[in-house]
């Protein structure tokens, strides 16, 4: 097990206790610090006696310190949980015991979304049986059929063979590993063991929508290229769905950022008539402000 960590003093200690506390026999937990700046080094180190290693030091973001703690393991099955997120309880007694551990299979349980308090919100089954699968934004990853990442184990021998976790890709890192995965030829078999839990708060790099949405699509993009398996139909298909998806999605998007935008004026005339009313707004302060001096 491996968390990559950078400031979440606030969430680490959870982390570390829901994988310490497994009960399981045969565990190796890394933390990979980037060098946190708050209480985190504190807290890591009250557990320093039962982990197999921890460092801090500057990194290149959390792709890279997970590649690193992969590297450095020596298990057969391995997975990140973020330093905001848990295992559940018994997690890996439980996958152990009744579904044990198969080479070249990604095993694939049950996640259970939790808000900033850790109260439990809803549960996650994925759907996402193939590359196809995986590719199908709008039918399948964006209809509910994502693989939530704290819901994931794999062998760690096959992530290392296909190049690990992109150090280019900070957002859809996980994505792209599945994706990878799937390129690779590796099974996709589904649990139903309640495995991780997914930490919905406001300081998570996945709440930039936009941002998320761009890398996703073009994640799928290059694995869609990538896939010598799919016919040249198939691949225009796909690749066709997912710009007709990003256009879809921005527009939505669009109307949502104000009222202006909301009524259907195009972005070409609200950008200007905003920046001017902020403009206007920042003089107006400037003005109020020399006044009070004055005065």
């Amino acid at each position: 097990m491996i968390t990559p960590s950078f400031n979440q003093g606030e969430f680490i200690e959870e982390t570390i206790r829901s994988v310490l506390l497994q009960g399981y026999p045969n565990l190796e937990y890394l933390i990979l610090d980037g060098g946190s700046t708050d209480n985190s080094i504190e807290i890591i180190k009250r557990y320093s006696t039962w982990l197999t290693h921890w460092v801090s030091e500057p990194d290149s973001g959390q792709s890279d310190a997970i590649n690193r703690g992969l590297k450095r393991a020596s298990g057969d099955f391995s997975t990140w949980i973020n330093s905001d997120d848990m295992l559940c309880k018994n997690a890996l007694i439980d996958h152990a015991s009744q579904v044990g551990f198969d080479t070249d299979t990604v095993y694939v349980g049950i996640s259970l979304y939790i808000n900033h308090a850790g109260k439990i919100l809803s549960s996650h089954r994925g759907r996402v049986h193939s590359l196809e699968d995986l590719v199908r934004i709008g039918r399948v990853w964006r209809s509910g059929g994502q693989i939530v990442q704290p819901e994931v184990l794999f062998p760690r021998q096959l992530a290392l063979a296909v190049g690990g976790v992109n150090p280019n890709n900070h957002r859809t890192m996980d994505y792209e590993l599945w994706g990878n995965f799937f390129l690779a030829g590796a099974r996709f078999c589904y649990t139903d063991i309640p495995f991780g839990m997914f930490r919905e708060q406001p300081n998570q790099k996945t709440q930039d929508v936009l941002e998320q949405t761009s890398s996703l699509l073009d994640t799928a993009a290059k694995l869609v290229h990538q896939a010598s398996f799919l016919s040249h139909e198939v691949k225009s298909e796909i690749l066709a769905e997912l710009q007709d998806y990003a256009k879809a999605y921005e527009a939505q998007y669009w109307k949502g950022t104000g009222r202006l935008a909301r009524i259907g004026l195009p972005q070409r005339i609200v950008t200007p008539l905003r920046g001017l009313r902020a403009m206007l707004k920042k003089r107006a302060k400037m003005l109020v402000s020399g006044h009070s001096q004055e005065i």
